[in-house]
């Protein structure tokens, strides 16, 4: 079994890099870091949660971002994203990230993707949330 930990990485969190180098010590596999572009001021679908949306959500780096500063300062630990929503990105730029992510790393990205939650947000981005994930498919392919 591997264990690793996951954060809204903000600027009011412990850095990307603090928190990859504390979980490498301790032996952790990965560290895990979730997107959202933004969150729109009003959305159709409440927070699979339950209750307000948490302050992290708000205010959430890139995750891409985030994982090259880790990958900088740690030598062992896996970096994943959990998850890219890349029903909502440029496929081409996206897959040069995770290239870039990849070697810069040596080897230790892990490209977690899903389909997400926030209707709005998507819709944002050009995504009609009923098709979301043959987006997700049709962005994986190719």
């Amino acid at each position: 079994m591997h264990f690793g930990g996951a954060m809204f990485f903000t600027d009011y969190s412990m850095s990307a890099p603090e928190l990859a180098r504390a979980l490498e010590e301790r032996g952790f596999e990965s560290v895990w870091a979730p997107e959202h572009s933004h969150i729109p001021l009003s959305r159709k679908t409440p927070f699979p949660g339950g209750g307000d949306l948490p302050k992290p959500y708000y205010d959430a780096m890139d995750p891409f971002v985030v994982l090259a500063a880790a990958a900088q300062a740690t030598k062992t630990i896996k970096l994943g994203t959990g998850v890219a929503l890349i029903q909502q990105r440029d496929v081409i730029q996206t897959a040069k990230l995770v290239a870039s992510i990849d070697q810069m790393s040596q080897g230790r990205f892990l490209f977690g993707v899903g389909g997400g939650w926030n209707q709005d947000e998507m819709e944002d981005h050009g995504t009609v949330y009923a098709t979301r994930f043959k987006r997700v498919r049709e962005s994986i392919e190719a």
